[in-house]
């Protein structure tokens, strides 16, 4: 099922990208740019929905169905995770006291130089 699912939402996703790169922004005619005929329509000035605008919205719909879905089915509960479910500390030294030979890694680092304000 959800391969049916990814299958149809990489196949909508770029026939959406094709369908919008097809279509002419708006007042891409000559005369649309000069205000001809704008106000003569039955619609407005945008005009009714042309065909590819109902197929854009038709492949939105579906597109945003199909990312719902795999959503839903991916973020399920039920779902396997690849992390274990339990992880094994780190073994601790035994805190049986403080052992003055041996020396942290703190301890080991390079004396700081004194700046120049503590040389004055």
């Amino acid at each position: 099922m959800t391969y049916l699912l990814i299958g149809l939402h990489v196949t909508v996703s770029l026939a959406l990208i094709v369908i919008v790169l097809l279509q002419m922004g708006k007042g891409a005619e000559v005369g649309a740019s000069f205000g001809a005929g704008g106000s003569q329509t039955i619609f407005g000035a945008g005009g009714g929905a042309s065909f590819m605008s109902k197929v854009t919205a038709a492949a939105a719909v579906v597109f945003m169905l199909t990312s719902l879905s795999l959503a839903y089915f991916y973020g399920n509960p039920s779902s396997q995770s690849v992390m274990p479910a339990s992880v094994n500390a780190p073994a601790q030294p035994a805190a049986s006291g403080f052992n003055s030979k041996t020396a942290t890694p703190a301890d080991q680092a390079a004396p700081v130089a004194p700046s120049s304000e503590e040389k004055k």
